[in-house]
């Protein structure tokens, strides 16, 4: 990616339903080039902006950061095996504190102790593994920028964020979905940038009732827009999952802390062996040892810190990839008991 480029992520980041005129005045380019550009990133499948749906709407049960040691010499046809099972949103060959790292989320919560330890450990070739139960995200891949366009040109996307306001349970607190609903998440969560009259075309309604089912989705944050792409492509030539052990009254301070970091791709309060997962992405070595030594030896409560660096990732959030390029963005199950299934 060039500078152009680069730019053109951080804004989608920023406000992932901008329109191209929007995006133009802001890059200082041409709707026509802006246009040409992200067709470009998504057809080469460089990005994606998809939809982040809320879990609470997927599943009735809370995702596990699992980690597998494999058979020697076997990590990668595990991993292999690993990214074909539908519940397996995230997985990745990794250094440090297994062989394999995985986000699972069961389909619901009877699912959890079947997959978990019965399903994944049968795979061939799993020697042994454990898993951390996420008890709540403090921060989300959707809020993970780049720092590259200045104060100015970011206040110009201002109108075309959308803001959610945050309630206890999630997006599911706001209600069942509709038959409708479901299907426009659906289409936002493989394209967020989908428009009313799309859907209005897709669903056999007219456009203003589309434009009510996307404005309604976005606005109680069901669906919350995101730019996907390897973090290898901007520069951030290094992923890394750091495992924190920190004393119970630090955990809300340090969570908070850790969230607010330039690196911060994912944070969550997790069940297990640690307190906290912090998901980062660095730019190099060095970037990461500033990091550890400096940003989080300055946080109080921290006890101990376990680091597992990503060397390959075959897939992120339901959406293959290979060599840093996506696959299509098509979830694999959706709540049974939601209206309209």
């Amino acid at each position: 990616m060039d500078g152009l480029d680069l730019d053109l992520v951080a804004a989608l980041q920023y406000a992932p339903r901008a329109p191209s005129s929007a995006l133009a005045e802001v890059l200082d380019s041409s709707p026509s080039t802006v246009g040409r550009r992200l067709q470009r990133l998504q057809t080469s499948g460089q990005l994606r902006v998809v939809g982040q749906l809320d879990w609470s709407l997927v599943s009735d049960a809370h995702p596990r950061h699992v980690w597998l040691h494999a058979e020697s010499g076997r990590a990668v046809e595990v991993a292999r095996r690993l990214a074909r099972m539908p519940e397996v949103q995230l997985v990745a060959l990794s250094s440090g504190r297994a062989d394999i790292y995985c986000v699972v989320h069961p389909s619901e919560r009877a699912r959890s102790t079947e997959l978990l330890m019965t399903e994944i450990p049968s795979v061939e070739g799993v020697r042994a593994g454990q898993s951390d139960l996420v008890l709540r995200p403090v921060t989300r891949a959707d809020a993970w920028t780049l720092d590259r366009l200045p104060p100015e040109r970011l206040e110009a996307l201002r109108p075309y964020r959308i803001h959610v306001p945050e309630q206890d349970g999630g997006a599911a607190a706001s209600g069942p979905l509709t038959g409708d609903e479901i299907e426009v998440s659906g289409l936002l969560h493989a394209d967020a940038r989908t428009g009313s009259g799309d859907v209005a075309r897709e669903l056999g309604v007219s456009q203003s009732t589309a434009y009510r089912l996307v404005q309604s989705l976005l606005e109680r944050g069901v669906v919350r827009p995101r730019v996907e792409v390897e973090p290898e492509l901007l520069g951030m030539h290094l992923e890394v999952i750091l495992s924190l052990t920190v004393r119970p009254g630090s955990i809300a301070h340090v969570a908070e802390k850790l969230a607010a970091h330039p690196s911060a791709r994912y944070v969550s309060v997790v069940a297990g062996e640690v307190s906290l997962i912090h998901h980062g992405a660095f730019r190099d070595e060095r970037e990461l040892g500033r990091f550890i030594t400096e940003d989080l030896a300055a946080l109080p409560g921290v006890a101990d810190v376990r680091s597992s660096v990503l060397l390959e990732v075959m897939r992120r959030y339901w959406i293959d990839r290979a060599d840093g390029l996506l696959g299509e963005a098509r979830l694999p199950f959706t709540r049974k008991d939601r209206p309209g299934r």
